[in-house]
């Protein structure tokens, strides 16, 4: 399937300090954070190439209400630590998207408070309103909240590609799980290269 100019959005999800920064959450709790670092350069080349071409791009940020209200069973129960350290607490620098891929004034930011970027957020609605088709997807990480869109998106009858080397894993092998997995029935997988020449 060929990546569509037209009709098409690039979603950069999850490109937070907690995830990326050194002084983030994800380090603070004991995940290996530095896996998630070689996401940062295709995220960035990605976006370069979306906005040079008029494709609309779209942040998600992984963030939580204050006492953690909305954060379900990841935070207060599977992760209690994400809690006890501030985890993503919305509003604070943990949960800002990093300063390399810092949102464009006027490009669109969803917050959600769950894996998949629609669960009860705004995301399709704008999809809708932007008359867009087709989403390629990057950012962290790629078999939570990566997979869990692109699989909420082929289910929605969008058109999806997710892009191997602008996406990471705090595991390798859960990261080529996950690929296998979206790649088998959900979308297809591409590479920043395959996008930055069909965007050109």
């Amino acid at each position: 399937m060929d990546i569509a100019r037209e009709n098409t959005a690039l979603l950069v999800v999850d490109m937070q300090n907690g995830f990326i920064e050194d002084k983030g959450s994800m380090a603070k709790v004991g995940l290996p954070h530095e896996e998630l670092r070689p996401a940062v350069p295709g995220c960035r080349t990605l976006i370069d190439a979306a906005r040079a071409a008029g494709v609309p791009v779209i942040f998600t940020r992984y963030t939580f209400q204050p006492g953690y209200v909305d954060g379900g069973l990841l935070p207060n129960y599977i992760v209690p630590a994400m809690k006890e350290v501030g985890s993503l607490a919305a509003g604070t620098w943990d949960a800002e998207i990093v300063d390399e891929l810092a949102p464009a004034e006027g490009e669109i930011v969803i917050d959600k408070s769950r894996p998949s970027s629609f669960y009860g957020t705004r995301l399709e609605p704008v999809l809708t309103g932007l008359d867009v088709r087709s989403l390629v997807i990057c950012g962290v990480t790629t078999n939570i909240c990566v997979e869990t869109t692109a699989r909420d998106a082929g289910q929605r009858d969008y058109f999806t590609h997710v892009i191997s080397d602008a996406t990471a894993e705090f595991d390798k092998a859960r990261h080529e799980h996950a690929l296998t997995g979206i790649g088998f029935l959900f979308g297809w997988i591409n590479t920043v290269d395959d996008v930055v020449n069909a965007w050109s």
